[in-house]
């Protein structure tokens, strides 16, 4: 077989016209629609219009022309059943043999932040995906193309055979039920949220593959990271990566971790993370005082770390960063003198990212199980101080206050049971991951040493007893913020009027699993 009949119908036309001369060259007949056919039209391609092959015009402002049995019996046809091949000369049909098609930009239609209802559902493309549909269900002796690069490929092919290979028309069929399937995936949830309908009965989603990775969490796992079609500017997904070799799987999972804490404050901050959790976190009147405190805060697990702040780089900043090894540093921006020094080393990662071009919107979170997902709204929830109830006989200075405030930011994004010690705007001590609260705190008030004296305590979740509040008052912890809600919540505050310890709770927890 040989590809004689093609038909071409891009709204992005990158390509396209380099790649019609090739065919025509090669004798292909061209069939086009619309604003494809009068641009090839333009630069000197032959070309015929859709309406010559069904005898029928384009109407309703276009949006019925290739929905035509002249065109999909076209496509559909086996081209080795005799049956098929009696009905096409019996009806007077020919054969379409190449369809090269994308579809409306219904995505970049309903990113604008302008959009209407109406030109959103416009922009829902309905024959483009219907052709693209059945040239690839019949790809055994049709070639469907949807995507510009790989227009050479198929160039080539035809220059040396006169039609693809199969396996090509396999991958360009696979690779099209993935395209409509995505596109089709954006439409449903568009409409969904239109809706309010918050979790559907089915559940659909799209991503786009930024990069394959080295490997995963471990070396003897495979793995990619996507990204979503509308990410938002300030998600690590669409950072823009200055300096560096490849980040790994790894990395961006503590990167994303970075990013979401540093979004919490609005004045000057620097995170530290390490394996997913926050190992210092300081704020400062600009970004070197905050670094330095994020710094001290933990010199030995910063090493190897991720840093994120929510301000520029500045050349004396870059200096104390450049002290040390770390993987990875995200920032609004890095002066030019900055990016001399930190430039010096290889390796580190410079990632281009502004904390503030997106807020903490509550979106969807996916996580996999065995068989399944679990999908949640993000924990977006934001704490004031009027939020706050004081259980205790004493009240929380206003020193206490901010600070209780500020370890609230943190321990949101440490994982369960945790619990985080804060004085003078920095963490001092940090407790994560521990099958009960009293041992998150024994961590905590031992990495703080001394400084946990006149320190500030956060805990993700309740007391479930008031031991924790026994440590923290041993340890001479003033001030305590947690959640409340324990049948035994009254031990708690107890032993807090006790030892003169100010408790607030906040009503809301944030346990990280």
């Amino acid at each position: 077989m040989a590809i004689r009949r093609a038909l071409i119908s891009v709204s992005d036309k990158t390509g396209i016209v380099e790649l019609a001369r090739e065919l025509a060259h090669l004798g292909v007949e061209l069939i086009s629609t619309g604003g494809t056919k009068t641009l090839l039209e333009q630069e000197g391609v032959p070309v015929i219009g859709i309406s010559d092959v069904t005898g029928f015009p384009e109407i309703l402002d276009g949006r019925v022309k290739t929905l035509h049995p002249a065109v999909h019996s076209g496509l559909l046809a086996v081209r080795d059943s005799e049956e098929h091949q009696q009905a096409m000369k019996e009806l007077g049909l020919d054969y379409i043999d190449l369809v090269v098609v994308n579809l409306y930009p219904f995505a970049a239609t309903i990113a604008k932040p302008d959009v209407t209802y109406e030109d959103a559902i416009e922009n829902i493309d309905i024959g483009g995906p219907t052709m693209l549909r059945s040239a690839a269900k019949n790809h055994a002796f049709v070639t469907v193309v949807v995507d510009s690069a790989d227009y050479a490929t198929i160039v080539e092919e035809v220059k040396a055979s006169g039609d693809t290979t199969l396996d090509t028309r396999k991958r360009l069929a696979a690779k099209v039920f993935r395209h409509t399937g995505a596109y089709d995936a954006l439409i449903s949830d568009y409409l969904s949220k239109q809706l309010g309908e918050v979790f559907p009965e089915k559940y659909t989603v799209t991503y786009e593959k930024v990069q394959d990775l080295r490997y995963g969490e471990n070396p003897h796992q495979q793995a990619a990271f996507y990204r979503k079609p509308l990410a938002g500017s300030g998600s690590l997904a669409t950072a823009e990566q200055l300096h560096g070799k490849e980040l790994s799987y790894n990395n961006i999972n503590d990167a994303n971790t970075a990013v979401a804490i540093v979004k919490e404050f609005s004045e000057p901050a620097v995170v530290a993370v390490k394996h997913m959790n926050p190992c210092g976190v300081g704020i400062g009147e600009n970004i070197f005082a905050a670094y330095k405190k994020a710094y001290e805060a933990d010199p030995t697990s910063i090493f190897g770390g991720i840093v994120a702040a929510n301000r520029p780089i500045d050349g004396a900043t870059a200096e104390l960063l450049h002290e040390i090894f770390l993987e990875i540093i995200i920032a609004p921006d890095f002066t030019p003198e900055a990016l001399d020094i930190l430039m010096e080393k290889k390796n580190i990662r410079l990632l281009k990212l502004d904390p503030a071009a997106t807020v903490n919107v509550a979106s969807h979170v996916v996580t996999s199980v065995e068989g399944g997902m679990l999908v949640q709204d993000s924990d977006a929830y934001s704490l004031t101080e009027v939020d706050l109830t004081v259980v205790t006989d004493r009240k929380p200075t206003e020193a206490e206050m901010k600070q209780l405030l500020f370890a609230w930011k943190v321990v949101k994004h440490v994982k369960s049971n945790a619990i985080v010690l804060a004085a003078n705007d920095m963490t001092i001590g940090v407790g994560a991951g521990q099958m009960n609260r009293v041992g998150a705190a024994k961590i905590a008030i031992e990495q703080a040493g001394d400084q946990a004296r006149g320190s500030v305590l956060a805990s993700d979740a309740f007391f479930p007893m008031p031991d924790t509040l026994e440590l923290a008052a041993a340890a001479g912890i003033t001030a305590v913020i947690q959640p409340g809600g324990s049948i035994k919540d009254a031990d708690s505050i107890r032993v807090a009027n006790e030892q003169g310890i100010a408790m607030v709770v906040t009503g809301i927890r944030h346990f990280r699993h």
